[in-house]
């Protein structure tokens, strides 16, 4: 009789980090911005969408970005040029299951990194937001690269740079998408949808108790 193969679990942590480590929701700040949430919402589905948002995650710049738009939308300039002067209030915090879980896993020396699609401009604002920042062995962000998530490359830009294996890592990200990708690489992987989830996720790969 022919044995399974073992299936080792993963040895180290890939972490995702917006709406994984810390919350972001263009919604926080426009919602100060318009008087409704209709109005909200026709903004940020007919300007500032998140098709157009993706170019900053290319590496494209802010002011670069938002150019075409101001010249389309003049009406909304206020409002697009919000995007980049008061692009921290989109966020709300960290989030504390993540960072109890990035402690935890860096007492046991669980090896932790970061992938995320993210702009150059706004990064080491981001990591100032949380101390369990520090506890990551590197960060791979998508305006670096050129390319975003889900787009194999960077995933394998990702285990070159950290010296990973995808076997090796347990993948977390909020997109299904971006899981279905790293799935299809090999990776270990926990979508992430609900803080209160993901210690017992961990535990379940044996990484956590």
């Amino acid at each position: 009789m022919t044995r399974p193969a073992f299936s080792a679990g993963p040895k180290a942590v890939l972490w995702d980090i917006g709406n994984v480590l810390v919350r972001w929701d263009p919604r926080t700040l426009y919602s100060k911005i318009f008087r409704s949430p209709a109005e909200r919402d026709r903004f940020l589905g007919q300007v500032c969408t998140m098709d157009w948002h993706v170019a900053h995650d290319r590496g494209v710049t802010f002011a670069e970005n938002r150019a075409p738009l101001l010249a389309r939308f003049p009406e909304h300039a206020e409002a697009i040029c919000a995007w980049e002067s008061r692009w921290w209030e989109m966020f709300s915090g960290a989030i504390p299951e993540s960072e109890a879980a990035i402690e935890g896993l860096h007492a046991r020396g669980v090896p932790q990194f970061a992938l995320s699609n993210m702009s150059h401009e706004v990064i080491d604002g981001i990591i100032a937001m949380s101390p369990a920042f520090r506890r990551l062995g590197g960060i791979v962000i998508s305006a670096e690269t050129g390319l975003t998530k889900p787009d194999p490359r960077i995933y394998r830009q990702a285990c070159d740079r950290f010296g990973r294996e995808p076997a090796d890592l347990l993948f977390i990200d909020d997109s299904a998408a971006n899981i279905a990708a790293a799935q299809a690489l090999g990776f270990h992987t926990h979508h992430f949808t609900d803080p209160a989830a993901l210690r017992p996720a961990l535990a379940a790969h044996g990484l956590l108790d």
